[in-house]
């Protein structure tokens, strides 16, 4: 075959394993040549693990080399081109800056191939491009010109970091007129949008107010609570040329659309924004990646809009740096918020203090009042009455929990009831109440208002919408449900206890939650805080969330904490972390003396490990990525051939494994 071309696939497996995260070539039989193109599916022989595995064509070129020695693809699954290059070219840059592989980033955005769906779209028509009518596209200028210099910044490819009205627009929240203005203004460009939110609730309101104004066809959402079949066909629409505005959760800022114009995330500090899955990018880290690609085939890069009713500490540092811009609106909106503490005459620890009583009385004269709760449930914890030890089940050692007042005690681990506890400290019978849940909440508010209405919304009973008669709706935080016409007053109970839990960003949760239930009241109407004081307070009774966002960063950077820098966390055989952080040293020198906190030891599935934290610059982030990840690879090609018998089997699977950003570091 000397001086012979040949036609080479270079494909990306689709396996767990980190030394298989890089492209492998693959000679295209004659019976493919029609078929392997960039993008499908594909099923490759891997000689190393002697099977057919699946894989995805990334590219196809002519090798004039035509002597090497290459395996032949085996299959083409379809003729569907799911993998774009834009796609595999932002999963790359995510995956390296996380340390991370490809492949994982892909199983978050490529669903499931479903076959009727899929033959069905190849054999359909392409789609046209969605026009916007002008009276909604001089709305959507309307709603932008509010926070002056917002389209232009929207046009020009900018960051912006906004602050988002804390009202409500009819029967939804403001903010989902910014975010669907936003998305008509670049529709209405030629160019697609993509807009993350963290939950199903968000993704609801959002997509009501994107239906009033666009048509059916111009809206793709993508939803886990979707079936195979319905996901399956919005993502193949993601791939269609013609521009589309693309709503869903964490995995929507990967969306493969073409030519996209906006990227915005709404609330980026909610937790659900992080990735539990690895490499573990948060939503926000992958859209700053994809903000800096340009568009393969304009060479333009898309805006984005980081919006909240409030500032986290990670979009502040991007202000302060001058990356992100502050957008402020020409007119300023803050609710009403009462810091309500209790009088002389009342004891210390009161729950509800008076002054917050008669808000609570005269707001539902008119209609319903928000009582937000730390917890769902009756009583999430008992201790001892006497000694306010925990109470604890003797048989497992889990906390106990009370289903309702005066009900035997039910250990929340093994659900045995405690029917004969004492306590292990003082021998105690006795248990009393160490918090209030949700549950409890309610009760104890419908015997102080006789006659009311009284709604729980939690996780075990979820409402999206109270109508405009007067009612207790008493909610835990991120479930508060939209009321008709706003809340007429809003109670914010559990402060002190939600500030005391062990947290970095707990003073940022905090914020975040009251803020985002206070955002729900009616205009003018009173938002009481309870029990609370120092500086959390003092932003949400001003309503200066970034300020607060300023003074966490200042108090962090002594301490080197994120988001002032970066940190990742080593697990593993303490040998192989011990070789990770030398092979780490050896490849940045400039990492300070500091950077490396522990190893510590630790349990891995009942066998030893150990664990280590390290602190570095965003400068130094992609140096420190690239020695991490070739640990990690190395580590697991070593172990490969030490895995054998039944005993080893048992072992964890991965050798070294790594993590970076992580937002709580614990060692």
């Amino acid at each position: 075959m000397s001086g012979t071309s040949r036609r080479v696939a270079r494909v990306l497996i689709d396996s767990p394993l980190p030394q298989l995260d890089r492209l492998f070539d693959y000679a295209i039989p004659a019976e493919l040549a029609d078929q392997a193109a960039a993008g499908v599916r594909v099923k490759a022989p891997l000689r190393t693990a002697g099977r057919v595995v699946d894989g995805y064509i990334v590219e196809v070129a002519d090798e004039a080399d035509g002597e090497r020695a290459l395996s032949e693809l085996d299959a083409v699954v379809s003729a569907a081109e799911v993998l774009p290059s834009r796609l595999h070219a932002l999963a790359r840059r995510v995956a390296d800056r996380a340390a991370g592989s490809a492949v994982d980033i892909l199983r978050l955005v490529i669903p499931k191939r479903q076959v009727r769906v899929e033959k069905q779209w190849l054999a359909s028509a392409p789609v046209e491009s969605p026009s916007v009518q002008a009276e909604i596209l001089l709305a959507a200028h309307t709603v932008l010109d509010a926070y002056p210099g917002l389209a232009d910044r929207l046009a020009g490819a900018g960051r912006i970091a906004l602050d988002a009205p804390a009202r409500l627009e009819g029967d939804r929240p403001a903010w989902t007129a910014v975010l669907a203005a936003a998305a008509v203004f670049t529709l209405a460009a030629g160019r697609s949008a993509v807009l993350a939110v963290p939950d199903y609730r968000d993704l609801d309101v959002l997509h009501a107010a994107l239906e009033e104004i666009l048509p059916a066809e111009a809206v793709v959402r993508l939803d886990a609570r979707q079936s195979g079949p319905e996901r399956y066909r919005a993502f193949l629409r993601t791939l269609e040329p013609a521009p589309v505005v693309v709503i869903g959760n964490r995995s929507a800022v990967y969306s493969p659309v073409a030519n996209v114009g906006l990227l915005a995330i709404w609330d980026d500090g909610d937790p659900l924004f992080e990735e539990p899955l690895a490499p573990y990018v948060h939503a926000r880290d992958a859209a700053l990646v994809r903000q800096e690609i340009p568009d393969e085939t304009t060479g333009e890069k898309p805006a984005l809009l980081l919006a909240g009713h409030t500032r986290t500490s990670d979009v502040e540092r991007l202000v302060l740096l001058g990356w992100v811009d502050d957008v402020p609106a020409a007119r300023r909106y803050a609710p009403k918020v009462v810091l309500s503490a209790t009088n002389e005459s009342e004891t210390p620890g009161t729950r509800i203090p008076s002054a917050a009583y008669r808000a609570v009385r005269e707001a539902l004269e008119s209609g319903p009042v928000l009582v937000q709760v730390a917890r769902p449930g009756y009583a999430p914890t008992l201790v001892c009455a006497d000694c306010r030890h925990p109470a604890r089940c003797k048989h497992c050692g889990g906390p106990l929990h009370a289903k309702g007042r005066g009900a035997v005690p039910v250990c929340t681990w093994c659900g045995r009831s405690a029917t004969a506890w004492a306590c292990a400290q003082c021998s105690s019978p006795r248990v009393r109440l160490a918090s209030s849940g949700s549950e409890r909440t309610a009760d104890d508010l419908g015997r102080a208002f006789p006659g009311t209405r009284v709604i729980v919304a939690d996780g075990a009973h979820p409402v999206l919408r109270v109508d405009a008669r007067p009612a207790l709706v008493v909610a835990t935080r991120g479930a508060e449900p939209l009321a008709e016409g706003g809340y007429r007053a809003v109670l914010l109970l559990d402060g002190d206890r939600m500030l005391q839990a062990p947290e970095l960003r707990i003073g940022e949760s905090c914020l975040r939650w009251w803020s985002n239930a206070a955002a729900l009241a009616a205009p003018d109407a009173p938002v009481h805080l309870t029990g609370v004081e120092g500086s959390v307070a003092r932003s949400l009774a001003t309503w200066t969330q970034a300020a607060y966002a300023r003074a966490e960063l200042h108090d962090r950077a002594p301490l080197r904490m994120p988001p002032t820098a970066r940190v990742a966390r080593l697990e593993g055989d303490a040998p192989a972390v011990d070789r990770a952080l030398a092979t780490l040293r050896s490849d940045v020198p400039e990492l300070s003396a500091d950077a490396v906190l522990g190893p510590v030891p630790i349990d891995r599935q009942g066998y030893p490990g150990a664990r280590a934290l390290v602190r570095f610059d965003y400068a130094r982030g992609p140096a420190v990525a690239a020695s991490l990840r070739a640990s990690v690879v190395t580590e697991a090609v070593n172990a490969r051939s030490s895995r054998r018998g039944p005993a080893k089997s048992r072992a964890p699977r991965n050798i070294l494994t790594t993590r970076l950003d992580i937002v709580e570091p614990e060692l």
